[in-house]
C-alpha cells in the first residue's frame, strides 16, 4: 500500500481522489501552524548563534545530508566551530539531548546523523525538540548550528533556509500530503534564501568516491574495479534509484535491492545466495558494520560537486552568517 501510495505521487494526475480532501485539510493546518509562528503565538527561540536550516518541501530524500556535509567542510575550511542539530529519525534514545559520535548506534540516534558524525569533525545532537538540542551545541562552543532537515520546525528560529529539490522527482504531482509528497506549498521555496536543485548538470550532484569495506576502513577499491562482475546494490534510501543508477554510470552490472528509507537492517537481509559483492550506502552502512563483516561488503561514499554559480551563492550565504557570528 505505502509503495503504491508513493508512485501515484510521482505519477502525472496520480494523486488518489479519495484523499485530495486530506490534503486540503493538511494544508490548512500547515498555513494555520505557519502563521501562529509568523505572528508570534507560538514560540520560536533563538539560540545566540546563527542558525542555518537545511531542508526540502517533500517527503523523501532529495541530497540533503551530502549537502550538510559540503557545507560543514565549507565552514570550516573558514576556521568555523560548526555544529549539527537533528531529530535523529528512526532512531530512539532514553535521553535527549543525545551527542552523537561515530560509535554511537544508529538505533539510538538515527542512522544520518551517526553517519555525519562519521564522516566530519562536527559535533553532533540529536533531540526531537530541537532549539533544546542547538543550545546543547551553543554550550559545548559552536558558532554556527546547522539544523538539518529542519525546514517545517519553527520552534527553531533560523538566520537562513536553504531548500534542497530533487531534479528527477521533483515536486511530483505538486500536491500536499497524503495526496502527494509535499509537506508545504510549493510557494514555500520562495521564501528560502536558496533553493537548490540536485542532480546531474543543475545545483550541485553527488559523485562516487572509491569503495571502503564497511567493517573497516584502511583499504578502499575505486569502483572501476567492481566492473566486469554482478554486484549487489543496497540502498535505505528516499530514492533507491539514484544510488543505482550513480553505479551504473560507473560501468557497474547492478542487482537492485531497494530498501524503505531508514530501514532497520538484519544480517537476512544481506543473505544473497551468491558471492557477488555488496555494495551500500554509507546510510545504510551505519546500520549493517555489526553484521557485514564480510569482505565482499562495501560502503559506497558521495561527494557533492557544485556548479560555479550554485557554489558562488552558497559562499556568499555563508560568508553573511560568519559575518553574523563574529559580531555576535
Amino acid at each position: 500500500m505505502r509503495a503504491a501510495l508513493e508512485r501515484s505521487w510521482y505519477a502525472r494526475n496520480g494523486a488518489w481522489p479519495v484523499l485530495r480532501p486530506l490534503a486540503w485539510l493538511f494544508g490548512r493546518v500547515v498555513d494555520l501552524r505557519r502563521q501562529l509562528y509568523r505572528r508570534g503565538w507560538l514560540a520560536s527561540e533563538a539560540v545566540g548563534v546563527p542558525v542555518l536550516v537545511v531542508g526540502n518541501i517533500t517527503v523523501g530524500g532529495s541530497g540533503k545530508t551530502p549537502l550538510t556535509l559540503a557545507l560543514i567542510d565549507k565552514l570550516q575550511a573558514r576556521g568555523v566551530r560548526v555544529g549539527v542539530v537533528s531529530r535523529g529519525y528512526g532512531g530512539q534514545s532514553d535521553r535527549y539531548p543525545l551527542d552523537v559520535d561515530k560509535h554511537t548506534a544508529a538505533a539510538s540516534a538515527g542512522d544520518e546523523p551517526v553517519m555525519m558524525a562519521m564522516q566530519s569533525s562536527a559535533r553532533v545532537v540529536v533531540d526531537p525538540r530541537r532549539p533544546r538540542g542547538a543550545r546543547r551545541l551553543v554550550k559545548q562552543g559552536v558558532d554556527i548550528v546547522i539544523a538539518d532537515d529542519g525546514l517545517q520546525h519553527y520552534a527553531l528560529r533560523r538566520d537562513a533556509e536553504i531548500a534542497v529539490t530533487d531534479a528527477r522527482r521533483g515536486l511530483g504531482n505538486g500536491r500536499l500530503l497524503p495526496a502527494g509528497p509535499l509537506r508545504e506549498p510549493r510557494a514555500r521555496l520562495e521564501s528560502v534564501d536558496l533553493s537548490l536543485v540536485h542532480g546531474e548538470n543543475a545545483d550541485f550532484w553527488l559523485a562516487p568516491g572509491h569503495a571502503t569495506p564497511v567493517a573497516a576502513d584502511e583499504v578502499t577499491r575505486p569502483l572501476s574495479q567492481f566492473v566486469g562482475t554482478p554486484v549487489h546494490a543496497i540502498a535505505g534510501i528516499g530514492d533507491p534509484r539514484r544510488f543505482f543508477d550513480m553505479l551504473r554510470r560507473e560501468g557497474l552490472e547492478v542487482i537492485e535491492h531497494p530498501m524503505p528509507d531508514h530501514h532497520r537492517y538484519r544480517a537476512t537481509d544481506l543473505d544473497f545466495e551468491d558471492d557477488y559483492p555488496v555494495l551500500m550506502t554509507c546510510k545504510d552502512a551505519v546500520k549493517c558494520a555489526a553484521f557485514a563483516d564480510a569482505p565482499r561488503y562495501w560502503q559506497v561514499p558521495v561527494r557533492v560537486t557544485f556548479s560555479p554559480a550554485c557554489e558562488a551563492r552558497i559562499d556568499t550565504l555563508l560568508d553573511r552568517l560568519i559575518d553574523t557570528a563574529r559580531a555576535g
